[in-house]
């Protein structure tokens, strides 16, 4: 059996799909499903079974035996940037990764996780050295302190532990993200309402939509998580980005593009997002590739094209 935590989320679903269409299907999948619109990400998902994430950890606490388990895929959290309460995401995002870390080392069960390149903060270096670590946020914070606590483990670690930290990720099954959906998201709902998209005009010295953003689609995403599940040999913790920056307006017109009608309107930035905003990113991607994965990534032009070809034949 594989686990597969946050499993009714964007990436979980999507993980989901990509082990269904290697004909797995002996899944768990964890989550919390108070917002019951998650659900419909797994409406044409082959799972095994489904567990409350709260009940899930309990009996993980309380030593139930789960029968053999090939790996935990650990993509729950709160990922909302805008959270404020820091107890509550450290709850989340933090003591349960540690137990989770703890139990899969405990049975040697290799163990992915979702950590995130909010990490490195308004840095200009993306590479995964605790010196260009700055976290801006509480969702950061929660991600940088495990990465820092997986660190002191893993020389004792006997079995393959993997974070990965998503950039910018975009694609299929984000649609109950609300305000935390990807600007290709926004964009594709703004079309159906008129003709405008919008951007923030520029800050941090850039121009109007010329913030750049490392941009990768899910499915790529997908991919790099199921090289490491082949390849388990391999730990540490990885960016998981394309290493290519694009602006916000290589994004607006590839959507633009694809629906042949729309103009760009720049609005004024938000104050509350001065100072805690990322105007530039871009994955070193060289621990990765040094490690052995090869395939190439998407980029925004390719995967917003794609991306919105599912959008439109999900009449969404």
């Amino acid at each position: 059996m594989i686990i597969v935590t946050g499993g009714a989320g964007f990436i979980g679903s999507n993980l989901v799909q990509g082990l269904n269409a290697r004909g797995i299907t002996d899944l768990l999948v964890v989550d919390d499903l108070t917002d019951g619109k998650k659900c419909l990400n797994l409406s044409d998902a082959h799972l095994h079974d489904y567990l409350d994430k709260d009940d899930f950890l309990a009996r993980v606490q309380a030593g139930q035996d789960f029968g053999p388990i090939e790996a935990v895929f650990h993509q729950g959290a709160c990922s909302a940037t805008t959270e404020w309460n820091g107890r509550y995401v450290m709850q989340v995002n933090y003591e349960y990764t540690k137990a989770l870390l703890h139990w899969t080392t405990a049975h040697k069960i290799p163990f992915y996780y979702a950590s995130s390149a909010s990490v490195y903060g308004n840095g200009l270096v993306f590479k995964e050295a605790r010196e260009n670590e700055h976290p801006l946020n509480a969702y950061a914070f929660s991600k940088f302190q495990f990465d820092v606590h997986l660190r002191k483990l893993m020389s004792g670690i006997q079995s393959p532990v993997v974070g990965l930290r998503y950039f910018n990720v975009y694609g299929p099954r984000e649609q109950h993200k609300g305000s935390m959906a990807s600007v290709a998201w926004h964009m594709q709902q703004q079309l159906k309402a008129g003709d405008r998209v919008r951007l923030f005009e520029g800050c941090d010295g850039y121009g109007p939509g010329e913030q750049l953003r490392d941009f990768i689609h899910v499915d790529d995403v997908v991919a790099v998580n199921l090289w490491l599940f082949d390849h388990p040999e391999v730990s540490g913790i990885f960016n998981c980005g394309t290493g290519r920056a694009q602006t916000f307006n290589d994004v607006a017109h590839a959507v633009i593009s694809q629906h042949q009608r729309g103009q760009i309107d720049y609005i004024a930035f938000p104050e509350h997002l001065k100072g805690r905003y990322q105007s530039y990113t871009q994955a070193d991607m060289t621990a990765l590739r040094a490690a052995g994965y090869d395939a190439p990534f998407l980029s925004v032009e390719q995967g917003v094209s794609s991306y919105m070809d599912w959008l439109s034949k999900q009449g969404l």
